[in-house]
């Protein structure tokens, strides 16, 4: 009979001592924590808002008139048409990027950077280099564009 209390009362002790609140256990397991924990969600490449990133290239200053060039526009309607869309479709992701809104999100600089370098673009500039990743790898192809038609293409781009 002793033995049988003994039994019980070091049972009982074992779980007083079990049941007890350990703090650190609850960090830990998440159990009983009063707020959430803070899940940080990495915003897409293509998504991101980089302004001040110029890219990397010859374009360094661009100057955009309040009134968009109609001229323009056309002649980067046609660039866009002949070399882009394989690749682009103006309002959705395809194989590379939505252009529509990208001055929202992109400085012009950076825009005409990719354009006329993409290559460069990719091995050094960090925006690039993640949307490559977010493009499942698919490198934008340099279509040898010169700088006038980068720019009307970019100056397309404003009308979308």
């Amino acid at each position: 009979m002793k033995k049988i209390f003994k039994l019980l009362a070091v049972f009982a002790i074992a779980t007083v001592f079990s049941c007890g609140s350990n703090d650190k256990k609850k960090e830990e397991t998440g159990y009983g924590k009063k707020t959430p924990a803070k899940v940080e969600k990495k915003v897409p490449a293509s998504q991101r808002i980089e302004l001040s990133n110029k890219g990397v290239g010859s374009i360094t200053s661009i100057s955009l008139d309040a009134e968009i060039n109609q001229d323009m526009v056309t002649h980067g309607k046609d660039v866009y048409a002949k070399m882009c869309t394989a690749c682009h479709k103006a309002d959705k992701k395809f194989i590379g990027p939505a252009p529509t809104g990208i001055f929202e999100r992109r400085s012009p600089e950076w825009v005409m950077n990719m354009i006329l370098n993409p290559e460069q673009m990719v091995k050094e500039d960090p925006l690039a280099k993640d949307l490559l990743m977010e493009f499942n790898g698919a490198p934008m192809a340099n279509q040898h564009l010169t700088e006038e038609e980068a720019r009307a293409v970019l100056e397309y781009f404003r009308t979308l």
